[in-house]
């Protein structure tokens, strides 16, 4: 009953966006960080190869080198995915794309080289990592730099609503996400903080942890017209939920396995 007496709030301070602008997001199945296993990497070139070879569109992680660059990784510090240590953001982009990562030798990169990679073979979604102690704007200006003239389907992602609030201010034509936990949060305050973040972020789609659906709060958005997209999406019994509650699922292992992509019937 609370999360109705809120949609008109939601409406006003969060419009849904136009259809057409955000169709495409519910005809994919989204490879997590690529399709990584156990001798590909996650985020390597490898896995968007293998996921772009399969069908699938891809998620991926960004954040910012110290010389202000978009690089695609996800960890804060390079310990557990390199054999260095400390944190990505002490680093360049130049000394960052010499990193081999863990596995197969593949070396971590640019946003920009990333998207030379896939050159809108499939759809990208860029999830942009960030941290409430940090200034989101220069973030932002980096992936937005990056995505400068790149014509393929793509959408950026956050945990953080300053970040799809910078990019609704910034750069309307990019659609923009926001990512939610609950977090067991199921109080009048968390639900609280749910609207909140959807009034800040002024998202055009949400992307939803798959251990909260189903959800009274994404369900509500999602009848007013914002996508849910579902992650980690990891088994058949996850594609079964993403099928009732969501709009396609952001997979990996099990759950990317079990049927064919949807682009086979919508690319």
């Amino acid at each position: 009953m609370r999360s109705l007496l809120l949609t008109p709030i939601d409406c006003w301070r969060a419009p849904a966006p136009p259809p057409k602008r955000v169709g495409w997001l519910g005809e994919w199945t989204y490879a997590h960080r690529g399709l990584h296993g156990a001798d590909i990497p996650e985020n390597s070139t490898a896995a968007f190869a293998a996921a772009m070879a399969a069908g699938y569109g891809i998620e991926c992680d960004v954040q910012r080198s110290g010389d202000g660059r978009a690089v695609v990784f996800h960890d804060w510090e390079f310990d557990r995915l390199t054999d260095e240590t400390g944190p990505v953001s002490d680093r360049t982009a130049g000394e960052i794309e010499t990193i081999p990562l863990s596995g197969n030798g593949e070396y971590i990169r640019t946003l920009e080289h990333f998207l030379d990679q896939v050159d809108g073979t499939v759809p990208v979604l860029i999830e942009i990592k960030s941290r409430n102690d940090r200034r989101v704007r220069p973030l932002c200006l980096a992936v937005h730099r990056a995505l400068e003239g790149y014509r393929g389907r793509h959408a950026v992602m956050s945990f953080d609503p300053r970040v799809s609030r910078w990019f609704a201010s910034h750069s309307r034509n990019t659609v923009r996400g926001l990512v939610v936990t609950e977090e067991n949060a199921k109080s009048l305050a968390g639900r609280w903080r749910r609207h909140s973040a959807l009034w800040i972020a002024k998202p055009d789609f949400l992307a939803y942890d798959i251990r909260d659906l189903p959800s009274a709060f994404a369900a509500a958005q999602r009848r007013r017209g914002l996508p849910v997209l579902s992650w980690t999406v990891r088994s058949a019994a996850h594609r079964e939920v993403v099928d009732l509650h969501a709009d396609a699922a952001i997979a990996e292992g099990e759950g990317i396995a079990r049927s064919a992509p949807e682009s086979e019937q919508g690319a």
